[in-house]
């Protein structure tokens, strides 16, 4: 058994995402912020236009990519929350065949 605490005590903040407000922890990475949406894509697939979602929460698969206004197009796993952050999703135009 372990004391530690598994949920964070972070103060909440809201951030928006594509323009809709959402309710996050400080300091969480963003990509756990998707994952609690009920749309939880981050970016939609260049090739194909499918939708993409966190996958590995360390960085290495880049299927979490965002825009956050201020930082540019980042991985949503390494970022983490800040109050009034404002985040659109990756999205890829459908590509012509």
């Amino acid at each position: 058994m372990t004391d530690k605490t598994l949920v964070s005590t972070a103060p909440s903040v809201e951030i928006t995402v594509d323009g809709d407000a959402v309710l996050a922890r400080k300091g969480e990475p963003l990509a756990a912020v998707f994952l609690r949406l009920e749309d939880m894509h981050t970016r939609t697939s260049f090739f194909s236009s499918q939708p993409r979602a966190p996958f590995c929460m360390m960085g290495v698969c880049y299927e979490c990519l965002v825009e956050v206004e201020g930082i540019g197009t980042i991985r949503s796993c390494q970022q983490a929350v800040n109050a009034g952050m404002k985040v659109q999703r990756y999205d890829h135009p459908k590509r012509l065949k």
